[in-house]
């Protein structure tokens, strides 16, 4: 391998919050994208998703193989291969070396390079040479906190080649030519402008943080993000956290654990429509790299986004939506403690991450690296991550009897009751 010119980055990549890119891209006029039509009299194709613990997850090929799931992610700049093992099967040319920087600013010691003239295929549409990222190692094991084998990031590249229209309760996502396309009709649909800087997508949505302060705050439209709303407080000084919170880990990063806490803001405006009680990540300020591009005060993620059909319409620097059935569905956080990681063959082991102090698994004497088993006397290998994961998302007092093996090989008991603490 010929020695790598290096370049450092700023990353700030947290599972809670979104992947960004670490490419710096031009402001300004929006850069074409790369796909288009498989058939040149085509202007509307569709694809089907999974949403896999909050996260869209689709399929695509590249040069022919596959197909591979990747997290379509509209809070990434420049798309990502985060398995160098599929690089290397596909003997993807290795181009410009790059060195990462996790967040706060430290040197994670990892790798990532360029590659081009990478050919790309969705049904009904294809990108002939598309540029991606690498990463030199798989740090941020995807697979392992989605529950499915997951091979990257697919980002800006496709919301800037198409009006994108994502219709979470069909888990359809409709791909239309931007200079055919007519925006949907009726009183129900609301239009929000966009703002695009370094490939991403802002808005401002008046936030109101407290009985006394609403405030419009700058936000990144973020798909790629598993909660409803993340916050900076130290994006502006008028800024406090709400009174009543809950230390919390809200993801992991290049870096390690992002830590902060979770409240909650009494309403959120988007377009004409208000959310109320909206469950709000505060992550800790030396956790998040502030970055020194675009200054933003936080984004929005799919836990919000999912209570609408949505238009991501960059070419026309839009967000439309309509309210669906999910609308007024309660804003729920972990009522556990535990963080699940899943491993295996077909990822139906299930691994106590972490156990947060004071949580009802710690009351519960439920420790980290054991094993999960069986829950309510059903063998675990019958869930998926997701079905976990909103079973301890469920319901404030419900009991789960769960059965674990400790590191030794041991198996014990643990009765866990459900606690709603924020």
């Amino acid at each position: 391998m010929r020695s790598p010119h290096l370049v450092f980055l700023l990353v700030a990549w947290a599972l809670c919050g979104g992947l960004h890119s670490p490419v710096r891209a031009q402001t300004g006029p929006l850069l074409p994208g790369p796909f288009e039509f498989t058939r040149a009299n085509d202007h509307q194709t569709s694809l089907s998703f999974q949403v896999q613990r909050n996260l869209l997850v689709v399929k695509l090929r590249l040069n022919g193989a596959g197909p591979y799931n990747f997290l379509l992610d509209s809070g990434v700049g420049t798309s990502i291969i985060t398995s160098p093992q599929l690089a290397d099967s596909l003997r993807l040319h290795h181009g410009q070396y790059f060195r990462v920087i996790g967040m706060g600013g430290t040197d994670t010691g990892l790798l990532a390079y360029q590659t081009d003239s990478v050919r790309v295929e969705l049904p009904g549409a294809v990108a002939p040479r598309m540029s991606w990222l690498v990463m030199s190692e798989d740090v941020l094991n995807l697979s392992g906190y989605v529950g499915v084998p997951i091979s990257g990031i697919l980002g800006s590249e496709l919301f800037r080649s198409f009006v994108v229209t994502i219709h979470s309760e069909m888990s359809t996502v409709v791909l239309n030519d931007p200079t055919t396309y007519h925006p949907p009709r009726g009183r129900r649909w609301s239009s929000v402008p966009l703002s695009l800087e370094n490939n991403k997508a802002y808005f401002t949505a008046p936030v109101q943080l407290n009985d006394s302060l609403t405030m419009p705050l700058k936000l990144v439209l973020d798909t790629g993000a598993s909660h409803a709303l993340s916050l900076e407080l130290d994006s502006d000084p008028r800024m406090a956290p709400p009174a009543h919170r809950l230390p919390a880990d809200l993801g992991r990063g290049l870096s390690g654990t992002v830590r902060g806490f979770l409240g909650r803001v009494p309403t959120l405006h988007l377009g004409r429509y208000a959310l109320r009680s909206v469950l709000t990540s505060f992550p800790d300020a030396g956790d998040v790299h502030r970055r020194i591009d675009v200054q933003r005060n936080g984004n929005i993620g799919y836990e919000l986004l999912k209570r609408f059909s949505l238009v991501i319409d960059y070419p026309h620097r839009r967000l439309l939506l309509r309210p669906n059935t999910k609308f007024r569905e309660p804003f729920e956080h972990d009522m556990s403690g535990i963080d699940l990681l899943a491993t295996g063959d077909d990822y139906h082991r299930f691994l106590i991450l972490r156990v947060m102090p004071n949580s009802p698994a710690a009351t519960a004497g439920i420790e980290a690296d054991e094993e999960l088993v069986s829950v309510n006397f059903l063998p675990v290998n019958t869930f998926s991550l997701t079905q976990l994961d909103r079973m301890l998302h469920s319901e404030d007092g419900r009991v789960l009897l769960l059965v674990l093996r400790r590191p030794d090989g041991n198996l014990h008991t643990a009765s866990l009751r459900l606690k709603r603490q924020i």
